[in-house]
Parts: structure tokens; C-alpha cells; sequence
């Protein structure tokens, strides 16, 4: 009897443990789902291409957004600035912070802390020695939690230490919607971004060199203890899907299916950023959707080149007053664009419109760079697109006692001479 009990308190016990510890709500375990990701792709790329409406694709995913690499402009999106939980793509900050604070060749001891961490794990154990690179592979190859916590003690003390650090980053980025909690994005409360601004933060850290080359890295083999680990990344579109050259998954009970992908096909790079998707399935599919929706439906414009033409043409006819200056006549120029090109919907190009918006009528003194007016270029429908400033190009200033006696004089000469 004693025995049939204590076999029930067991499994009671085990079950117990198995439903509330940290593996329950594990990050990126993507051995629960297997797919063909190189059938899906196939399939979903050729529905894509065959599809010939403008018209946004049906998406599972409750948030995502697509962003130009160049400028951060917003291509398409849904419920993109909307406060959502973003699992593992938390270690997007968290690799960047490491980078530009940490020595990447400095050997780590791991705590026992760090080693009990749940969820996806590289491996590690209390006591395991590795380098400050081969952990941030394992970190973003294989989304190791443990890792996390390891490269989090390692540069903040601890978690709470290092979740400063992150909040700092965010904050020079200007992400107002983004708090961490956490180094590897285990469901908390007050840790959160949205879809918009881990695009954003995306983008940043894919302009550091050493960052992008982990992130991009399908297949390496790394050290613990001196012994080789390999691992393989987590990231289903690297390498099956053509342009994609980054950059994190993610996967909580609370965040759902999540994806940050970079790609570039010629001139066009971009972030896409799908969070809350049901299933691996759907984070691909969603993906790859948005990816080929974009590629398909927008092309880079020089709008730097279409404002210098019209401003050109404008300012040959543009007629100024300028009162008490010693010149009506001021040498106008415009200020170039923060952004040179930028992607335009096709069926938007034709339309665009340059717009002038300026005072005629000025007063004396002007400096030189002062801006007299501003330039827009919006849709058809009067989307804002990009604006710059129409500015004075040499200094006027204003008449003085002896201009006007000259002046005074040289209307009495040619009256003189009138007569």
C-alpha cells in the first residue's frame, strides 16, 4: 500500500515539475514542430510569384511589420507599434550589448545558475569554460537561455544588472514601447517590445560587423572545455530563401512563434519582423509571404534625383521680395534628403507629386543656409514620403544708411542724365 502511494506522490511530483518549470516555457525548441522547410519555401514562394494582386497577403501572426533597411520607413504592417512579448529575439540586444561592452576572447566559468537556466539550452554546466564568442554562437545558433545568463553575469553581474545595460541601449535607440526583464526572453511581465521597434533594434545591430557575421552563420563548431560542440542555427529561412542573410526565432507559451528575418535582393534590404504566430509553420510561412510581397510590390526610387529636377525647373520661375535687402534676387538651394532612395509602392511612382511650400516675401538680413521653405514629395493620394529644406545660399543683408544714399544718388544721376 505504502509503495502504490508513493509511486502516485511520484508521478504527481513529476508531472508537477515538468508543467511549471522554466523548460515548460522553453524558447525556441523547435524539435516540437518539424517541418520541410525547403518544401514550405518552395510552395509558398511559388503561390507568392503566381498571386498578382497588390493587396496584402493573409497573415496568422497577430503583429508584424517590414521595414527599409536604409531609412527604417514602414513598408506594411499590423499591430506594428502594439506592446507585445518577443521570446528569444530578446538576444537580438543581448548579443549587442556583449559585443560592444565585452571582450569576445575572454574565457567565461559557468555558474550554477547560468547551468540550471530551462528552456532551450546550449549544453552548458556548472563549471564549463568557454570564450565570450563561442557563447554568443551558442546564444544565437542555438538560442541557448543558459548561454544568456552565462554572457548577462558575465558583463552585468547578474540578470538585473544586465537588464540595465539592455534598458540603456534602448533608450540611446529611442525605443520609448521596448523594457527587458530578461538576457534570453523567458516570459515576464514588464519585458516587451513591439514589432516595429525589434525591427528597428534589428537593423542597428545588423550594422555591427561581428554580430552579422554570427547571426549569419548556418553551420560552426565551437569549444567548451576544449572539446568541439557543433551547432546549427535556429533561423529556418537562412539559407533556403533566397536574400536572407539573418537573424533570430523565437518561441515562448506567452510570445507564440516569433521571426526577425534580414534579406536583401539588389538594392532593396530589408527587416521583416513577424511575432505572435501560432506555429512554425505559420512564423515561415508569414515570412516569406511578406518577403515576396514586398520584393514584388516595391522598387527603389531616387527621389533625391526627381526633387533636384523639379526644384531646377521651379526656382527658374520662383520670384522673391525681399524687404530692406540689399538683393531680391537670393541664390535659393535645396538640402539633400536624409534618404537618397527609398522604396515606393509600383503603382504609387507614377503619381508622386513634388510640392513647393514657401513665402515669397522675405526680410533682410538672411543667412546664409537660413531656411525660406520646405519641398515634400507624397503620393497621389497625400501619403507624405520624404521632405526636405529649401534654404538661402549666400548671405543677404540688410541695406544700410549708405546703401540708400547711393541708391538716393544714383536716381539723380539718371535723372540728370534724363534730361
Amino acid at each position: 500500500m505504502m509503495k502504490k502511494q508513493f509511486i502516485q506522490v511520484l508521478i504527481f511530483l513529476s508531472l508537477f515539475l515538468f508543467l511549471f518549470s522554466p523548460l515548460s516555457f522553453g524558447d525556441d525548441l523547435e524539435e516540437e514542430e518539424t517541418t520541410d522547410v525547403a518544401s514550405e519555401i518552395t510552395s509558398t514562394v511559388n503561390a507568392s510569384h503566381e498571386s498578382n494582386s497588390p493587396k496584402l497577403p493573409e497573415i496568422n501572426s497577430r503583429a508584424y511589420v517590414v521595414i527599409d533597411r536604409n531609412s527604417n520607413r514602414v513598408l506594411c504592417g499590423k499591430n506594428e507599434t502594439q506592446k507585445r512579448k518577443m521570446a528569444s529575439t530578446t538576444k537580438i540586444m543581448t548579443a549587442l550589448v556583449i559585443i560592444e561592452k565585452g571582450s569576445l576572447e575572454q574565457t567565461i566559468e559557468i555558474s550554477k545558475k547560468a547551468a540550471n537556466t530551462g528552456g532551450s539550452r546550449l549544453g552548458l554546466k556548472t563549471g564549463d569554460k568557454v570564450t565570450v564568442r563561442d557563447l554568443l554562437y551558442g546564444l544565437m545558433l542555438r538560442s541557448g537561455n543558459d548561454a544568456a545568463v552565462a554572457l548577462a553575469e558575465y558583463a552585468g553581474g547578474d540578470i538585473a544588472g544586465f537588464s540595465e545595460l539592455m534598458n540603456e541601449k534602448a533608450e540611446t535607440l529611442g525605443l520609448t514601447n521596448t523594457h527587458f526583464k530578461t538576457p534570453h526572453g523567458l516570459d515576464e511581465e514588464d519585458h516587451y517590445t513591439t514589432a516595429y521597434e525589434l525591427a528597428v533594434l534589428a537593423n542597428h545591430a545588423m550594422r555591427n560587423k561581428t554580430f552579422a557575421t554570427i547571426v549569419g552563420t548556418k553551420t560552426i563548431t565551437i569549444t567548451i572545455n576544449g572539446y568541439p560542440k557543433a551547432l546549427t542555427n535556429t533561423n529556418e529561412l537562412l539559407g533556403n530563401l533566397a536574400g536572407v542573410y539573418g537573424i533570430k526565432t523565437g518561441f515562448t507559451n506567452g510570445a507564440n512563434r516569433c521571426l526577425v528575418t534580414s534579406c536583401k535582393r539588389d538594392n532593396l534590404d530589408i527587416i521583416c519582423v513577424v511575432l505572435g504566430a501560432d506555429t512554425k509553420k505559420c512564423r515561415t510561412t508569414d515570412s516569406i509571404k511578406l518577403i515576396e510581397y514586398t520584393y514584388k510590390n516595391f522598387e527603389v526610387v531616387n527621389l533625391q534625383e526627381k526633387i533636384e529636377q523639379e526644384f531646377n525647373s521651379w526656382k527658374q520661375k520662383a520670384d522673391f521680395s525681399i524687404e530692406k535687402g540689399i538683393t531680391d534676387e537670393p541664390e535659393i538651394e535645396v538640402n539633400p534628403l536624409p534618404f537618397s532612395n527609398l522604396p515606393i509602392r509600383k503603382d504609387l511612382i507614377s503619381d508622386l507629386q513634388v510640392n513647393f511650400d514657401y513665402s515669397p516675401f522675405q526680410k533682410a538680413p538672411l543667412k546664409s543656409g537660413e531656411v525660406i521653405g520646405k519641398i515634400s514629395i507624397s503620393t497621389g493620394n497625400g501619403d507624405l514620403i520624404a521632405e526636405t529644406s529649401i534654404v538661402n545660399g549666400k548671405e543677404i543683408r540688410k541695406k544700410n544708411m549708405w546703401d540708400y544714399f547711393c541708391l538716393f544718388w544714383d536716381e539723380i544721376k539718371f535723372e540728370h542724365f534724363l534730361s
